[in-house]
């Protein structure tokens, strides 16, 4: 079984591009986070990697639509590795996840434009609990 899940942060805006055929891709790269224990230094070392992912169809068009850079993600889905002779002429290595699900983790920012209504706040109040203006206390 080949499943990898990564949660990470995307290193930059996702690019949504069509196949010949009208299918949706959507590529983003995620960082992910990892402390390893340095058998010189007393406390971990953070490390990153780098996981470019691949998104089809509609879940790809969904990334593009609401992940920016910086967004942290959980992308699941088989990974590939392929390798590659950098100009330095080092060996690289290069991890492709192909998503099979994607969840948003960071919050949704809203902006002033879409900032909720009066009514919508008070719909949002669950039931039985009144909002009291300070104004209103008795003390």
């Amino acid at each position: 079984m080949n499943k990898l899940t990564i949660i990470g942060n995307l290193t930059r805006d996702p690019d949504l591009r069509t196949t010949r055929d009208g299918i949706s891709v959507c590529s983003f790269t995620v960082a992910v986070s990892r402390r390893r224990k340095s058998q010189n230094a007393s406390s971990p070392q953070q490390e990153t990697d780098f996981f470019r992912v691949t998104a089809w169809r509609q879940l790809g068009e969904n990334c593009s639509q609401y992940l920016v850079k910086g967004k942290k993600v959980c992308v699941i889905g088989p990974v590939t590795v392929s390798t590659y002779q950098a100009s330095d002429g080092q060996t690289r290595a290069n991890l492709e996840v192909t998503a099979e699900d994607i969840e948003f983790i960071s919050p949704r920012i809203e902006d002033s434009s879409s900032a909720p209504s009066e009514s919508e706040k008070a719909a949002a109040q669950p039931s039985g609990f009144i909002e009291v203006n300070e104004d209103d206390l008795p003390f």
